[in-house]
C-alpha cells in the first residue's frame, strides 16, 4: 500500500497508486507488462535470423533479453518493487536466487570433479572380460 503523502510520480511501475480508478489501472499495468514481455519474446526469435546483431554477440543478446524478461515479470506481474511494504517479497526473491545459485554451482562442481573419481577406461574394459 502506498502512503498518502507520497507524490504520485514516486510510484514504481508495478505499484498501484491509491488515487487510481482501481481495476482499470491494474489492467493497464498488466497490458503494458504483456506488451513488453511479448515484445521481448518476439525479439529473441527475430534477432538470430535478421542479421541485426553480429553473430558472435547473439548469446549476449539472449542473456540481455532474458534478464529484461525477468525484470518485466517481477515488476508488472509479481509486483516486486522497492516500496517499503515489499521488503519481505524482495528478501524472499533474494533467498530464492541464492538457493538456485547454490544448486547450480554445486551441480557444476560435482560434474567437473566427477571424472577424477572414475576408473580409467582401460581398467573398466578389463573388468568386463
Amino acid at each position: 500500500m502506498i502512503e498518502p503523502d507520497r507524490p504520485h510520480h514516486d510510484v514504481a511501475p508495478g505499484e498501484a497508486p491509491l488515487d487510481s480508478d482501481g481495476i482499470a489501472a491494474s489492467v493497464w499495468g498488466y497490458l503494458i507488462g504483456l506488451a513488453l514481455a511479448g515484445g521481448l519474446s518476439i525479439a529473441s526469435f527475430v534477432i538470430p535470423t535478421s542479421g541485426l546483431v553480429w553473430a558472435p554477440a547473439i548469446p549476449v543478446a539472449f542473456i540481455v533479453f532474458a534478464i529484461a524478461q525477468m525484470g518485466v515479470h517481477l515488476v508488472f506481474f509479481l509486483h516486486i518493487t522497492t516500496g517499503p511494504d515489499n521488503t519481505n517479497n524482495v528478501l524472499a526473491l533474494a533467498f530464492g536466487v541464492l538457493i538456485v545459485f547454490l544448486v547450480m554451482a554445486g551441480s557444476l562442481w560435482i560434474m567437473d570433479h566427477l571424472n577424477h573419481n572414475m576408473a580409467p577406461m582401460s581398467q573398466i574394459m578389463s573388468m568386463q572380460r
